[in-house]
């Protein structure tokens, strides 16, 4: 197919070959190619047009169609008849569920509106599909707002204050670079596109780097590891900053030019010796020496160093000031100067989402609900009213989201869905941990059936989804069951008419050509080559701030530092092992779970500890171990592995709590304490104690 084939080509066969994209949580939001015979889509595979997609899709996406005609695949207005959690539900009609949940709601909102609560997320990242008309229905009826924090918001917080927004190095050009370090991040499970220009930088003689607690697949195929301890990454930085310093592998020029801070941050630095950063990091002094060498002489050559950070660091206390400490590495020695050098961790500012347009906050007539943070939903269904928190929450519509399995410390989330008087309603594609609870459960489209658009956080380019086939059974889209929604509780504006095709457009505006994406599917962002080269960061300042006054105004720490974590390794003689939860290969957050074909892959819920660990504990590979905490316990296998560094271990998730041992995940032991900024959660602060079970 070239680019300028329509969106949807027939072929000789009587097959159609159509456009659309990945709804899921990552970075690389590929543009996919669907192959449909008579009515059926019989293949999913990447397009090769794309340059960005290349082809390829990620082995769980390529199985796009196990998940679309699953044999569980919810097509039917459900109401439930047993206890909640039982999963006992009868099938009824869309028109008793919408009048039935129509009713409800009105009767809520008649004594305060901000008790019923929104809660959805990346299920799907779509515009469209995601927050538009939902968005529109929860503005006009003056329900409580939802801080969407799961995820990013403190890494996003962080790269808006020292950089301007969440910019920075174009993907592609990573290929070039001759030094890469990969910070955070497993690549190849959740960045594979960005990989292949590893790979290609590798060939060429670059020297590729993970600094990551766990040794994943991604670190065993660098040319080094440094397996530092959670919660550690601003440490490490710092300590990097100190040999640059030192050793005078600067860029004078480029630090007197374009940036704001610095001998604040050169005094903070000077503190932090390798042998200090090792003591905190868990590493040696010579690995911080070695690392600020090649970062900084290669550098000092005119060659372009890299970073790619992923959200995994973040996801501790200090999370923010961590990725604020690595974003500020770039600016020392004039990375930005070479297309190929820099930082990237989103590239989401560039994209111009038209936000009012498609959201119409204006529906809000001048109130201002309160904010729940999705992060802290486990204690805030359990709230009572107060003057200081408002109504409690007596009714949840939950979309794009599982929280009952992706939340942090479930027990308590699992008490506030369980609450009788909490009406829920979900709106989904399987039976999910979440939908168990749920007083409906309504049949939502997967991404073959529905129109939606796309930015991206990893690549620059906007992309379209057509749907591929109708709709299976009762499924709706999520777009038609909020207009639906809104007709039934009485609301007649404009805005809830609006097609979904009109709202793809409607999204970006005249930003992007819309007649382009109906064309090739994709239209590219035209974001310059290299960014910063002279500077002009979209901060107040048009500098990197090292120093952010934005912080200091909020009575906060200025400059980058070292928050320790929560809950440090070895700090508590009860819980003396550090627990990180990154995700599994072969699923995606709590999506792709059920699909059994990577489930076998996965096989069951496990943790993975280093031999040191497992040895005095008397666990061996493959026994079954309980992992627990002040919060709660986990039954899984457990891996003995080298995956693991001595002190952490890495409980794989996210697993259906339905599919585990005990009816538990590892979300059974996390805190909803939130980070030093953006007020996101801290699943990677977290310490726990493991013994054989």
């Amino acid at each position: 197919m070239h680019s300028d084939t329509p969106a949807t080509s027939p072929s000789p066969a009587g097959t159609a070959h159509i456009l659309g994209a990945c709804p899921h949580d990552c970075p690389d939001t590929c543009s996919m190619l669907v192959t449909v015979q008579d009515g059926v889509a019989i293949k999913v595979q990447g397009n090769p047009d794309h340059p960005a997609t290349h082809g390829a899709l990620c082995t769980k996406v390529s199985r796009y169609t196990e998940r679309t005609y699953h044999p569980e695949r919810l097509l039917h207005p459900l109401k439930r008849v047993g206890p909640k959690g039982s999963g006992q539900f009868e099938r009824v009609s869309w028109d008793q569920a919408l009048s039935d949940i129509a009713e409800k709601l009105q009767s809520i909102a008649k004594r305060d509106p901000q008790a019923i609560q929104p809660y959805s997320y990346a299920g799907t990242m779509g515009r469209v599909q995601g927050e538009g008309m939902a968005a529109r229905f929860f503005n006009r009826l003056g329900a409580a707002r939802l801080d969407r924090t799961i995820c990013a918001s403190a890494g996003a917080e962080a790269m808006t204050l020292t950089l301007g927004n969440k910019v920075g190095t174009k993907v592609e050009f990573f290929a070039e670079a001759k030094l890469i370090l990969i910070w955070g991040s497993n690549s190849i499970a959740s960045n594979v596109h960005f990989w292949r220009h590893v790979q290609t930088a590798k060939r060429n003689g670059a020297r590729i780097i993970c600094i990551d607690p766990r040794r994943s697949e991604t670190a065993e195929k660098c040319h080094q590891h440094i397996a530092l301890l959670p919660g550690t990454d601003a440490a490490l930085a710092l300590g990097l900053m100190h040999e640059l310093i030192t050793h005078d592998w600067l860029d004078h020029d480029y630090i007197a030019r374009h940036t704001e801070g610095w001998e604040g941050l050169r005094a903070r630095a000077l503190q932090w010796t390798p042998e200090r950063t090792a003591e905190v990091c868990g590493i040696t002094a010579d690995e911080v020496r070695t690392l600020a060498r090649e970062y900084g002489q290669t550098a000092r050559t005119g060659l372009p160093v890299a970073i790619r950070m992923n959200y995994g660091l973040q996801r501790v206390r200090g999370g923010g000031n961590a990725v604020r400490a690595i974003a500020c590495l770039p600016a020392l020695v004039g990375a930005w100067r070479h297309r190929a050098g820099g930082v990237l961790l989103s590239s989401s500012g560039y994209v111009p989402i038209q936000t009012m347009a498609l959201e119409q906050p204006e529906l809000l007539a001048g109130r201002t609900p309160r904010t729940i943070n999705m992060s802290t939903i486990g204690d805030d269904l359990l709230r009572q009213a107060s003057p200081e928190f408002g109504p409690a929450i007596e009714a949840l519509i939950v979309y794009n989201s599982n929280p009952v399995a992706v939340a942090p410390e479930s027990a308590k989330v699992v008490q506030g869905f369980a609450r009788e008087d909490l009406f829920t309603v979900v709106l989904e594609h399987f039976q999910t941990d979440t939908a168990d609870y749920a007083d409906y459960v309504l049949p939502a489209t997967t991404q073959l059936e529905h129109w939606d658009v796309h930015s991206s956080y990893g690549h620059t380019d906007i992309l379209l989804n057509r749907p591929s086939i109708a709709p299976l059974g009762e499924a709706r889209t999520n777009t038609q069951f909020f207009r639906d929604l809104a007709q039934h509780m009485g609301y007649t504006e404009d805005v809830f008419s609006e097609s979904d095709e009109s709202l793809c457009r409607t999204a970006f505006g005249d930003k992007v050509d819309f007649g382009l994406l109906l064309r090739q599917g994709y239209a590219p962002l035209p974001v310059p080559d290299a960014p910063f080269a002279d500077g002009g960061f979209p901060t107040p300042s048009g500098k990197c701030e090292f120093f952010s006054a934005r912080l200091a105004e909020r009575s906060e720490d200025g400059l980058p530092d070292h928050v320790p974590n929560y809950e440090p390794a070895g700090a508590d003689p009860r819980y003396p092992l550090a627990m990180i939860s990154p995700p599994a290969r072969n699923f995606l957050n709590s999506t792709f779970v059920n699909v059994r074909s990577l489930r076998d892959i996965e096989g069951e819920p496990l943790v993975e500890l280093h031999e040191a660990d497992a040895t005095p504990r008397g666990i061996a590979d493959g026994d079954e171990v309980t992992v627990f905490n002040a919060r709660g316990t986990h039954r899984c296998v457990a891996r003995v592995s080298a995956r693991a560094r001595p002190g952490v271990v890495n409980g794989l998730g996210i697993w259906w709590r339905k599919l585990g041992r005990d009816g538990t995940n590892v979300n059974e032991l996390t805190s909803q304490r939130l980070t030093d900024m953006g007020r996101a959660p801290t699943f990677y602060d977290c310490a726990v104690e493991v013994k054989k079970s």
